[in-house]
Formats: structure tokens, sequence, C-alpha cells
């Protein structure tokens, strides 16, 4: 029966590729040779259909193929190999097989160069080396203007793992006071904080009068991480130093003031190795704040109380004052 589609010639027989066996010959004989050298004739045969039957040499190489070269006596011809038929197959499957496990390497190649791909750099961070250790300006300690009368009950200090920038601001106070008036002035301070704001505490880590006079603010230890109340949402990992005074435009800014302040940013960004003339990144903590809460901030090592915070602090002419004040910190570390 004739598939649809299909041929008498192929539904006659099987393909013959489905046999499962290859026919070998045995032995293959050359054609004869004359006494004189010349090649003996066969009686030519005719198949069924009266065409000239195929000789046994045809038979052997196919229709149309070149003929063998003739033997001469006395040399054995050597019989062709037979390659078994599912070798054959194997071989003809190796170039798809070699394709296949290039393709297999490939994939895992890439899957290791991405797994090994150097994520993303992170956002830009204090730079920070070995300490550089210089020696701690002289500080006045709280109890210098603190007495017992004036002093409130406050919980323990809390720390962080480091200071690694620092705010400057301005206490918003008057310019003409005389020295010997300082520690009134920062209890006056520390009374309006805790009083009418209710902190715990006076909010700066130190103040720093006119004169150049370091004084310690925050209780914990000026030698400590200690966490301060004086720049909303940035006040982890920061230092808040407050010049006594007001500084806004036109106000002259003591230089004894500013050395004094570049001095102890010095030696208090030194113990971590901090740079004071580079940058920070820090996460607020407050969303009332210049930045909402989660959000990381890349700041100046030393910056203003306004680059946090929507305010005039610590004025424009202290603002103004920043970059000298950090170069003489970076030498003071030695930079």
């Amino acid at each position: 029966m004739v598939p649809p589609g299909g041929t008498p010639h192929i539904a006659a027989r099987a393909d013959p590729g489905q046999g499962g066996s290859m026919r070998v010959f045995r032995k293959l004989r050359g054609p004869r040779i004359r006494s004189g050298g010349g090649l003996a004739s066969h009686p030519a045969r005719h198949g069924r259909h009266g065409r000239p039957a195929a000789s046994a040499h045809e038979a052997r190489t196919g229709p149309g193929r070149k003929a063998d070269a003739p033997v001469l006596p006395g040399v054995r011809r050597r019989a062709p190999v037979g390659w078994p038929r599912p070798l054959l197959v194997l071989l003809g499957c190796v170039p798809g097989l070699l394709a296949a496990l290039a393709l297999v390497m490939g994939t895992v190649g890439v899957g290791r160069t991405a797994a090994r791909a150097p994520a993303a750099p992170p956002p830009a961070v204090a730079r920070i080396t070995v300490p550089r250790p210089i020696a701690r300006p002289p500080v006045v300690p709280r109890s210098k203007w603190l007495d017992a009368a004036s002093a409130r009950e406050q919980p323990p200090p809390r720390y962080d793992d480091r200071v690694v920038a620092v705010f400057i601001h301005h206490t918003d106070s008057p310019n003409g006071y005389d020295c010997a008036e300082t520690p009134r002035i920062i209890r006056d301070v520390y009374a309006g904080q805790t009083g009418a704001k209710q902190w715990d505490d006076i909010g700066y880590n130190f103040l720093v009068d006119r004169c150049g006079t370091i004084y310690e603010g925050r209780a914990g230890g000026v030698d400590r991480p200690v966490t301060g109340a004086h720049t909303q949402g940035f006040n982890h990992r920061s230092a808040g130093i407050a010049a006594i005074g007001t500084f806004t435009a036109g106000s002259k800014v003591p230089k004894a003031m500013t050395d004094a302040i570049a001095r102890l940013v010095a030696w208090k960004l030194g113990l971590v190795g901090v740079d004071p003339r580079g940058t920070v990144r820090l996460v607020s903590s407050n969303s009332l704040s210049r930045y909402a809460a989660g959000t990381a901030a890349v700041l100046a090592t030393v910056s203003g109380h306004d680059a946090a915070f929507m305010t005039s602090c610590p004025g424009a002419a202290l603002s103004d004052r920043l970059p000298e004040i950090r170069d003489l910190a970076a030498r003071y570390q030695g930079r």
C-alpha cells in the first residue's frame, strides 16, 4: 500500500538504512590478466530487462565510478576496510556534541563571570585612613560652667562607634561679651535647651568663645564619640561645635576662634584618620532635616549646620570661613 504523499518505490521496499546491517564483501578480485599482458574480457551478461548486467567490478564500485587500477601478477590487493555503522553514526555526531559542549561551557563561564562581577561602587564616604592623632587641645570641663544648682537630672549619655563628621554652629547670642563671662553664657544656652526645649542636655559637644577657649558641652567624655543633639537628622557619627556669638553676614569672626575650631576638628577627626577636607556619607534619621529619613547624603566632612537643616546657622560670615578651617585642620593633621 502506498502511503499518502509517498511513491511506489518507497512503499515497495524498506529504507536500506533500517535493516540494521551492512553488506560487506569479504574478498575483491580484479580482472584476469591475459598471458600477453592484456585484460581478459568477459562475455556480456544481460539482466532481466535486456540491459547489460553490471559487472562484478561495477557491483563493487558502483555505476559511473572510476575503475580500480589493474592488479599486477603476484601482487595481492588489500580489501577496503568496512566501518561499522554505529561507529559512523557516532563520528557524525561528534561535531554536534562538541558544539553543545562549547555552548554549555560558555553558559557556565558567563554565569561565573556575572558572579565575580564587582558590585556597583558605594556612594562617597569619609576618607578614613590610619589614625592621625595629634595633641588634644585644652578643653575646659563642663564642671567649670555647670554647677549643682543649675544641673538637671538627665539619662546616661549615648555613644556612636566613631565620629566622621563635624557640624559648625553659632549660639545666636551677643558678640560683645568678655571671655570671663563665657561660663555664664554656656549655662544660659544649657537652660534654654533643657528647659523650654526640654532636651536632656546641652546639644553641642563643644563650644568655643571669641578668645579661642574650648569648653566641653554635652556630657559623656570629650575623647569619646558622644551622640549629640545639634543637627537634626545627622546627630549620629558627628560632633557639633558651637561658636559663641552671632555670625551673620558682615560680622567679624575672631581669628582666635577659627584657629581653635580648626585645632579641635583636627584632633577629633584625627582619632579615626578622617581628612577634614573630604566628604562623608551620612544617613538621615529625621525627615525634618533637608533629607528624608533613610536618605544617604554626601556632605563635606566639616559642614555648617545649614548643610543638613533648614536654618541660617552658623551665619554667612562663619560659613565663609569654613574652607579656611578645613585647610588649617588638615595642616594640623600633617596633610
